[in-house]
C-alpha cells in the first residue's frame, strides 16, 4: 500500500514515512485477524496461534494489535459504526429496509459475476484464485482531542455540539440517521437495525437535513444525484470497522492524542479493492467536485493539510465552519489477497508446486 500512497492521498500527515514501522514496504507478507466471541475465546485463540507460530521455520512476527467491537459497536468519537453492508445476490440473506437491490457476487468474490455481467480478474491457477478475495486493511489514530475542542469551538452548549457532530456524520451518535431524526437523537431508532437503515436521499437533494459533505453521504451516496456520473453498486464494500483503545469521553482534550491508545482498524473485502479505495480516497474522500463542493474533504476521515473547511446547506444561506482537522491520521496499511478455504487447502498440500511447473 505504500508505495500507492499517491494515488490514495496518502501524504503529508499520512505518509508512509510516518506509518508504524510493521508497515515498512516489504516487510509484511501474511496477515492474521482472529475474531472472537469474548476476550477469553480470543485468548485461546492467539495461544493456539503462538504455538503454531513457534513450530513454523522461516516466519518472523513483525507486531501484533488487539482491537475489537465495543459495546453497540462504537467508534472512538462515540458513534455507532457498521450499520449499513451490501446486500449480496444469492447469499440468501435479504436485504433490509432502505438498502438498495443485492449486488452481484463477483463484487465481492472472484470468480462470479460481477456488476457488469463478467467475472473480474483473479489470480491463477483458479484454485487459488476462485472464492478467494482481496482486502484492503488500514489503521488510523483517531485524534478524538482535536475532535472535542472543535465541537467546542464551535458550539456553546452540548446540544449545538451534538449537532454539528451528527452534521458531520450523518448520523447521531446512537446510529438514528439525520433523515429519519433531524432535530435531536433517538437511541430507540439506531438501535434497530430494522428502521435505523431504512432511508434515502430522494427528499433532501440540495443536504438541508443531511449536508452533501458528510462522511456517511459521501461513502454511500444512495442513489443521490451527483455532479460526476458514479455507478455506486461497483464501489460498494463488505467491512468490519474496529476499534482499539478507551471508549469515547467528551473530557479527552488534545494533550491526549499524542498518546496515540485510540483508533481504527478500518478493513474491508471487495473484488475490486485497490480500485475502490483508490476511488474513494481520490474523489469521495479528499474532494468535492462529484457533490458541487470543490476541493472540500470529508470532515472525519479526510487529510486537511491546515485548517479546512466543512459546509451545512440551510436557508437563506449556507453555514461554513472553518478549523477542519485531520481527525483519523493514517498509522499504515496493507493490500492483501484472501485465499478460500480450498486454496487454503490447496496451499496445504502444496499444490503450487506442481502448478508452477506449468503455470
Amino acid at each position: 500500500m505504500a508505495a500507492r500512497a499517491p494515488q490514495l492521498r496518502d501524504q503529508g500527515l499520512n505518509a508512509p514515512e510516518n506509518w508504524d514501522a510493521v508497515f515498512t514496504p516489504g516487510r509484511c507478507h501474511l496477515a492474521l485477524t482472529i475474531y472472537a466471541v469474548d476476550d477469553a475465546a480470543l485468548d485461546r485463540a492467539l495461544a493456539s496461534a503462538r504455538a503454531e507460530l513457534d513450530r513454523a521455520v522461516g516466519v518472523t512476527l513483525l507486531g501484533e494489535h488487539r482491537f475489537g467491537a465495543p459495546e453497540g459497536a462504537k467508534n472512538p468519537f462515540g458513534f455507532r459504526d457498521s450499520i449499513s453492508q451490501p446486500a449480496i445476490e444469492g447469499s440468501g440473506v435479504a436485504p433490509l429496509l432502505g438498502e438498495a437491490r443485492p449486488i452481484k457476487a463477483g463484487e465481492f468474490i472472484l470468480g462470479y459475476p460481477s456488476e457488469t455481467g463478467v467475472p473480474l480478474a483473479m489470480p491463477v491457477p483458479a484454485v487459488l484464485g476462485r472464492n478467494g478475495t482481496f482486502v484492503v486493511l488500514r489503521k488510523y489514530q483517531s485524534r478524538v482531542g482535536c475532535f472535542n475542542a472543535f465541537l467546542k469551538a464551535n458550539g456553546e452548549t452540548t446540544e449545538a455540539r451534538e449537532r454539528l457532530a451528527a452534521k458531520m456524520f450523518g448520523r447521531w451518535r446512537s446510529g438514528a440517521p439525520l433523515t429519519l431524526a433531524p432535530d435531536t437523537d433517538d437511541p430507540e431508532l439506531g438501535a434497530d437495525p430494522r428502521r435505523n437503515n431504512d432511508f434515502a436521499y430522494a427528499d433532501d437533494p440540495r443536504g438541508r437535513l443531511v449536508p452533501l459533505g458528510c462522511h456517511m453521504r459521501r461513502l454511500n451516496p444512495r442513489y443521490a444525484e451527483l455532479t460526476l456520473l458514479t455507478d455506486v453498486n461497483i464501489h460498494r464494500i463488505i467491512r468490519r470497522s474496529s476499534t482499539f483503545g478507551p471508549v469515547y469521553s467528551e473530557d479527552v482534550v488534545p494533550a491526549d492524542d499524542a498518546k496515540g491508545e485510540r483508533g481504527i482498524f478500518f478493513i474491508f473485502v471487495s473484488a475490486r479493492a485497490y480500485d475502490t479505495i483508490e476511488f474513494m480516497q481520490q474523489e469521495w474522500i479528499n474532494r468535492g467536485n462529484f457533490i458541487d463542493l470543490g476541493e472540500e474533504r470529508d470532515p472525519v476521515v479526510g487529510l486537511h493539510e491546515g485548517e479546512q473547511r466543512f459546509t451545512i446547506p440551510q436557508a437563506p444561506a449556507r453555514k461554513r465552519i472553518d478549523g477542519v482537522q485531520t481527525f483519523n491520521v493514517m498509522k499504515g496499511g496493507e493490500y492483501l489477497f484472501m485465499p478460500s478455504l480450498s486454496a487454503l487447502n490447496w496451499l496445504a498440500k502444496a499444490g503450487w508446486r506442481n502448478a508452477s511447473k506449468h503455470d
